[in-house]
């Protein structure tokens, strides 16, 4: 299997050939397919007379207990989720009537326990607070904790057994003797650590994010360097296998959206709660890796600032350029005052990592999830009664919609308080179990409720707009064709939209070529778009307060324009019904034409201090145009500029066409070819023909 890449450069090689061919044989998918095989536990039991954690409890030590054990030959770390149905995003464990069990993502655990006090420290801390709550309800919770703990032990003990006997593993074997049972010492320990648990929360079937990688991970190596307990290059060589290791569930077995969407992501860089750099050796060795090894598992988001190192950037523009969309860019300052904006103190705003794909939470403090809804499909909900409404003005039609977005952004928050929150009494709604999760969220176990119950310091759930660029595209050409040109009235134009523009197609052509939308530096243009996001934002600030939900919005599609495209009419910009539109806040495919730096400006128009989760900017870039020295240069110039411009999260691919093109005809050719998708990366071999022509389409467009 060839290691293939958008940029015709080689990659460079520091990993050994033992290493190297591990990376293969996980790349090819021989263990997804594995798990695939064996889906789940089968309990005996029938739920009728089991509470809730109760069913719970027996799962996860089902699980525990006869989750097949799985050593790689060249390993060097170990831990594996092994359990078909995890990958599904399941809890893999039926009972006898039925599969109920909730499994949880969009999370970023607290990993900083685990490797500060190991699951030791963690079964101490529950029974002491559960000794100290004198609210008797709490008790079964806490005795839920305290079992989910014993079978993280149960889980380690099996690995411990079957490794003893191995002497191929010792190392492996002497790692897991302290951790993740006590506090990890060495930066093996501590990636040992890391991994195992991870292992350990996915074979439950959650799908957890890693967060600040170089902060869990720096002092460890730090302290390991200088008393020359490891060197750079063997702490690379080990890294390298956690981030194999993360390919045990690639299978290459369609999923329509790819086979690596699981969340695993990692953030780098930046500063700490205490404002200092945390760029370190490990920013530098992911890099490194994941520039070696084309694993897009783990997407890598880089916090860049004003003072951030010009090396380290340009090495971050050296990683983007092979392509795979494995790493994007977090603009810093503007997200630290979007946070403090939206009242989280300085120093916890400063801790902000995703929720495993891109969206900001405070890690292993956040339950969090994000609604999102289709804005242009409001727009066209809004105006359908065209012919009994009169809208003189422009103005007026705009207000016909922002009143259609408050009713739609009212009714997310009357629907999530529905299914989770008890306004009456002002407190969380009875949830499914997920006691796994609460292990590793502050503060479950000092509170004594679980994730979804009001644990958590913070519980935010996010309406999310998307559809933007193709609704400030279709409000520009209206308020142009029918408001200030005078080409024809409003009830003809939508006339020409319900027929799906039939007979009409020198207006549509005039539509769509003859003004300059989203993505082209048009003040005009940008001016509807700032205003749209300014009175979203101000749609989700009426709920605050309400209840003790944060409501904070943001600016995805995540790839539902495939999905929403048969619910679409066409577009007033001569768009037809049916067409895939938009993606995350990027201009409409095709509506773009004045190069990249017009399409950042356009974007940075709002104020996306606002979009308090995110609002991710997609951008595919020609590998011509990234090519040599000077490519790196302009490639490091552009984030620079997205940063100072007031960007919020841009994630960039290297694209090439006819490639794709060639990886669609020949895909058993192609099988490590990765792309950025939304918020994860894919390999392009397991897109359907929908998701694989968005995204040649998305290159063409950049060419």
């Amino acid at each position: 299997m060839k290691f293939y890449t958008s940029f015709s450069e080689d990659r460079p090689i520091r990993l050994s050939e033992q290493t190297r061919n591990f990376a293969m044989e996980s790349l090819s998918g021989i263990y997804g397919r594995e798990a695939l095989d064996t889906p789940s536990v089968e309990l005996p039991f029938d739920l009728t007379d089991r509470t809730d954690l109760d069913a719970y409890d027996a799962a996860i030590e089902a699980i525990v207990r006869t989750a097949p054990l799985r050593v790689c030959p060249k390993e060097r770390i170990s831990g594996a989720a092994t359990y078909g149905d995890a990958i599904r995003h399941l809890i893999p464990a039926k009972f006898k009537n039925g599969q109920f069990l909730e499994s949880v993502s969009h999370l970023t655990v607290d990993f900083f326990e685990i490797l500060n006090v190991g699951y030791n420290g963690i079964r101490e801390r529950a029974r002491r607070c559960a000794s100290q709550n004198t609210d008797t309800s709490k008790a079964r919770f806490y005795q839920s904790v305290l079992h989910c703990l014993d079978c993280f032990e149960l889980y380690h003990k099996r690995y411990l057994e079957l490794l003893s006997g191995m002497p191929e593993h010792r190392e492996t074997y002497l790692l897991l003797q302290r951790v993740p049972a006590e506090r990890a010492t060495t930066f093996k320990e501590a990636v040992q650590s890391l991994w195992f648990t991870f292992s350990f929360i996915r074979l439950c079937g959650n799908w957890p994010g890693f967060g600040r990688l170089g902060v869990l991970l720096g002092d460890y190596l730090r302290k390991d360097l200088e008393t020359s307990a490891i060197t750079l290059e063997e702490a690379r060589e080990f890294l390298a296998h956690f981030f194999i290791k993360g390919c045990e569930w690639i299978n290459g077995i369609h999923r329509g959206s790819g086979d690596a969407q699981h969340y695993q992501n990692i953030v780098l860089s930046g500063i700490d709660e205490d404002g200092n750099d945390v760029t370190n050796e490990i920013s530098y060795l992911v890099l490194d890796i994941i520039e070696e090894l084309p694993i897009g598992d783990f997407p890598v988001t880089v916090r860049v600032n004003r003072n951030t190192d010009p090396a380290f950037l340009r090495k971050v523009a050296q990683t983007i350029r092979f392509g795979g969309g494995v790493v994007a860019i977090y603009n810093e300052e503007l997200i630290l005052s979007s946070l403090t904006g939206y009242g989280y103190p300085e120093k916890e705003a400063r801790r902000f990592a995703n929720d495993g794909c891109w969206e900001v939470q405070i890690p292993g403090h956040t339950m969090f999830n994000y609604i999102p809804f289709d804005a242009l499909e409001v727009l066209q909900q809004a105006v359908s009664n065209y012919e009994k409404t009169d809208f003189p003005t422009f103005d007026d039609l705009y207000g016909a919609y922002l009143r259609k977005m408050r009713e739609r952004v009212s009714g997310i928050e009357e629907w999530v308080t529905g299914w989770m929150y008890n306004k009456e009494n002002d407190r969380f709604a009875k949830r499914p179990a997920c006691t796994v999760v609460s292990l590793f969220e502050q503060d479950c176990i000092g509170k004594g409720l679980s994730y979804f119950e009001g644990g958590p310091e913070y519980t935010v759930i996010s309406p999310h707009i998307g559809g933007v660029a193709d609704v400030v595209n279709s409000l520009y050409a209206i308020k142009k064709m029918v408001y200030d040109d005078g080409l024809l009235t409003l009830p003809e134009l939508f006339a020409a939209l319900r027929d799906n523009w039939e007979g009409r197609e020198d207006l549509r052509r005039y539509a769509l070529t003859h003004y300059r939308y989203f993505g082209n530096d048009n003040a005009e243009v940008d001016a509807i778009y700032r205003r749209l996001i300014d009175d979203f934002a101000e749609c989700c600030k009426r709920h605050e307060g309400e209840t003790q939900i944060r409501f904070p919005g943001g600016i995805s599609t995540f790839g539902r324009q495939i999905e929403w495209s048969s619910h679409r009419l066409a577009t007033a910009f001569g768009k037809k019904a049916g067409d895939i539109l938009a993606g995350n806040a990027s201009p409409t495919p095709g509506t773009d034409y004045a190069g990249v730096t017009s399409v950042i400006r356009s974007y940075c128009a709002a104020d996306l201090a606002k979009t308090v989760t995110g609002a991710a900017l997609d951008i595919q870039l020609p590998a011509g145009s990234v090519s040599g020295n000077e490519g790196l240069d302009a490639l490091a110039a552009l984030i620079r500029g997205f940063v100072t411009l007031g960007g919020y999260f841009v994630q960039f691919d290297i694209a090439d066409a006819k490639l794709l093109r060639e990886a669609q005809k020949h895909p058993e050719q192609y099988q490590t070819l990765s792309v950025r998708v939304s918020g994860w990366n894919a390999r392009f071999a397991t897109l359907n023909k929908d998701w694989q022509e968005m995204v040649i389409e998305r290159a063409v467009g950049h060419s």
